[in-house]
């Protein structure tokens, strides 16, 4: 008997695996199918957590919801269509000559590793850097083609992108108004004990996680922005820009800051290694000062099990599943914690003897 009881739990689990698989399977497919209507409503729901922050935050002060929303919905727009006049423009015309340079980056970067290798056979150096600077060549021009294919099909389905965009607003502003109804319906046909535990997981990770990452990106976006311009770095803008944008996902930051870093020194080593150097120190000025101060330990999570959800969202569902992985897995690993924690037994009414 004993036997059959440590056998059992692992019966059980080898018996639902595959029933939880089956299922995981079926859901992304049923997600493939939806597209793009999954994406327009994770990105309205994400962007009502963000919204409803200083929604919140003017209830506090005595104003009504109803007028907070109004406000905020306001500041917002107009925040988007300053941006869309002043910044988009400048962005455009960085992107085209970035474009335009590159092929003379990669001739100058092909040219310093000739002249390295020249360096080297002179002091009987044995270095072959042709091969390299051939396979780099070769891989920067595809992918340069890649994007370039890529923004063209953006620009050639703008009607359908400009349609996505106005539902995901009207949704965005559906969500702030009749989202506790709405979160409140779902989570009911959940058990009990469970729905609440769900519910406030996921707006915990999701709020806090998007909340941090959007303040630290725009941070780190502002300081690269300014440290490039006193550098004197060519499109200083649109480089500080990416750099804060790939901060919205853990790693992605570095990961950008190396990149650019790459093809600044194509044109000139020096302006490379300054680029480098400040756009690091910076990074790690924000990662240990600010970045605690924001985020604290808002997901939990080991490193190895964020890179690991990064790579699992990205297969999943691309770039939007690399956005919302951590703060799944956050919300994932909470509900498992909270579970596997006991719940404290129900206590009966005390009933007191009836007197007579």
């Amino acid at each position: 008997m004993r036997v059959v009881a440590q056998i059992a739990p692992w019966l059980t689990w080898g018996l639902a695996l595959p029933l939880v698989v089956l299922n995981g399977w079926l859901l992304l497919t049923t997600v493939n199918y939806l597209q793009p209507l999954v994406n327009i409503l994770v990105i309205a729901t994400v962007l009502s957590f963000l919204l409803d922050y200083p929604i919140k935050l003017l209830q506090s002060w005595g104003i009504r919801r109803s007028w907070a929303v109004l406000g905020v919905l306001l500041v917002a727009l107009s925040g988007l269509t300053v941006a869309a006049i002043t910044l988009v423009p400048v962005l455009l015309k960085q992107g085209n000559e970035l474009v335009v340079r590159l092929p003379n980056w990669l001739a100058s970067g092909t040219a310093q590793l000739e002249g390295l290798e020249a360096w080297a056979q002179a002091h009987r150096v044995n270095l072959d850097v042709s091969g390299l600077a051939e396979q780099f060549t070769t891989g920067v021009s595809r992918q340069l083609k890649t994007l370039t294919t890529q923004v063209l099909g953006l620009a050639v389905d703008t009607v359908g992108w400009a349609v996505d965009v106005i539902v995901t607003l009207v949704l965005t502003l559906y969500l702030v108004l009749f989202g506790e109804r709405l979160w409140s319906g779902l989570f009911s046909w959940f058990p009990a004990h469970l729905g609440p535990l769900i519910r406030e997981s996921l707006h915990r990770n999701f709020y806090n996680y998007f909340l941090g990452q959007a303040t630290i990106a725009v941070i780190l976006g502002t300081l690269m922005t300014l440290a490039f311009v006193v550098l004197q770095v060519p499109l200083a803008l649109l480089f500080g820009l990416l750099i804060g944008l790939a901060s919205l996902v853990p790693f992605g930051g570095a990961v950008s800051i190396v990149v650019i870093s790459l093809l600044i020194t194509l044109q000139n080593v020096w302006l490379g290694l300054k680029v480098f150097a400040t756009a690091l120190v910076l990074a790690q000025m924000n990662e240990h000062l600010v970045a605690p101060r924001i985020l604290g330990n808002v997901v939990g999570l080991n490193p190895v099990w964020i890179v690991l959800s990064l790579l699992l969202g990205a297969k999943l569902a691309g770039l939007l599943g690399v956005l919302i992985a951590v703060p799944v897995a956050g919300s994932i690993k909470n509900v498992a914690d909270s579970l596997r924690q006991p719940r404290p037994p129900e206590t009966q009414p005390v009933r007191e003897p009836l007197v007579v």
